[in-house]
């Protein structure tokens, strides 16, 4: 329970973080964001990014195996890093729509996913 209770705070935490991180390229679209300085904007993702963090620290701190949890600090890193590319992939496409998911991005997933069974691997 506490590996599922991990990745869907990992999942929710990584939405936050693509939209902080790359959200404002979308939001420049409106007239009164892109008339915004850019310390403005950092302010904004800052506050954006704040939300991350209230979910990728009780990831973390539930996943981590020497908290009771059932991931080594690198399983939680792997895993955190596939759930980034995924959300990232699902958000770009979705919201930028001259971005193709090709096939090569689908064999860099591939060996994403091996990456994932051989850090899990015993």
């Amino acid at each position: 329970m506490k590996g599922v209770v991990t990745v869907l705070l990992l999942i929710v935490s990584n939405i936050f973080m693509t939209f902080a991180w790359y959200g404002h390229l979308k939001l420049k679209e409106f007239k009164w964001f892109e008339a915004l300085p850019l310390i403005a904007v950092i302010a904004i993702s800052w506050g954006i990014a704040f939300f991350e963090y209230c979910f990728q620290v009780p990831a973390n701190r539930i996943g981590f195996r020497e908290n009771g949890g059932p991931f080594s600090l690198l399983q939680l890193k792997v895993i955190q890093e596939v759930i980034t590319l995924v959300v990232f992939t699902i958000f770009s496409t979705l919201l930028f729509k001259n971005e193709t998911f090709r096939w090569n991005h689908l064999i860099g997933f591939f060996f994403l996913i091996l990456a994932v069974y051989f850090i899990f691997r015993k």
